[in-house]
């Protein structure tokens, strides 16, 4: 039975853990989303004038890292449908950029972005594609309000191709991590048992380029991260 992904559902689900979603992330993954997170920020390289956005964006650590990256040279804009999500971003950048330029952050569907067609430099997203109930409605939106030359990336899990490493991840992600993961997040909404359940359904690797060429995004390429447990996805817009 496909992975229930509506709209509601899982707006209820990230309300429910937003409070211990950064911690939650650093201990299940000994902190290594942080080093994914950082690989991702490197790849992500505007060839065109212009703002960046980082949609779903969470509690917004890619939208801060972009925004100390470039500086004031780039408006860096978040957004997310989830409000409690959000909070915490607006809460988190007021601590880290201090006097620093003000991350403008808004609440947004994905599949509807409010955004004129052609406004950012680049477009991103780590680890939240696969919860927009349309995947490929999430990147036709994210294309269509990309620049032209503009780029579009996404950070993802995926699933490690090599057959023992595979097995054995497959465990630990399907039994161990759901286990621990909703010992530690003390909600009602079973989050851990989304979390593989979504990531089992996700297409990865050259499934998901594929979907980057469907919607329209040239040059193509995917780099797999700690031996494929994730995936930076990379496109442009044609000029």
């Amino acid at each position: 039975m496909p992975v229930d992904k509506s709209e509601q559902r899982i707006r209820d689900l990230f309300t429910s853990i937003a409070g211990r979603y950064d911690f939650n992330n650093h201990f299940l993954s000994a902190g290594t989303d942080i080093y994914w997170r950082n690989r991702a920020i490197a790849a992500v390289e505007p060839r065109v004038a212009g703002p960046l956005l980082d949609v779903c964006t969470g509690t917004g650590d890619v939208a801060i890292a972009l925004a100390k990256k470039f500086g004031p040279e780039r408006e860096v804009v978040g957004s997310d449908f989830t409000p409690a999500m959000l909070q915490i971003a607006r809460e988190k950048a007021a601590k880290v950029n201090g006097s620093g330029p003000t991350i403008p952050f808004i609440e947004a569907d994905t599949q509807q972005l409010p955004f004129p067609d052609d406004n950012f430099a680049a477009v991103t997203v780590a680890f939240g594609l696969r919860n927009v109930t349309d995947t490929d409605r999430g990147l036709a939106e994210m294309t269509r309000v990309a620049k032209p030359g503009g780029q579009v990336l996404v950070l993802e899990f995926s699933m490690p191709t090599a057959p023992v490493l595979g097995t054995a991840y497959r465990t630990y992600f399907t039994k161990v991590l759901p286990a621990v993961g909703q010992l530690v997040a003390r909600n009602k909404e079973s989050a851990y048992n989304y979390l593989p359940e979504s990531v089992g359904e996700f297409p990865n690797g050259q499934a998901l380029a594929a979907r980057f060429e469907a919607a329209g995004l040239v040059d193509v390429d995917f780099t797999p991260l700690t031996l494929g447990v994730a995936t930076i996805y990379r496109g442009r817009k044609p000029a």
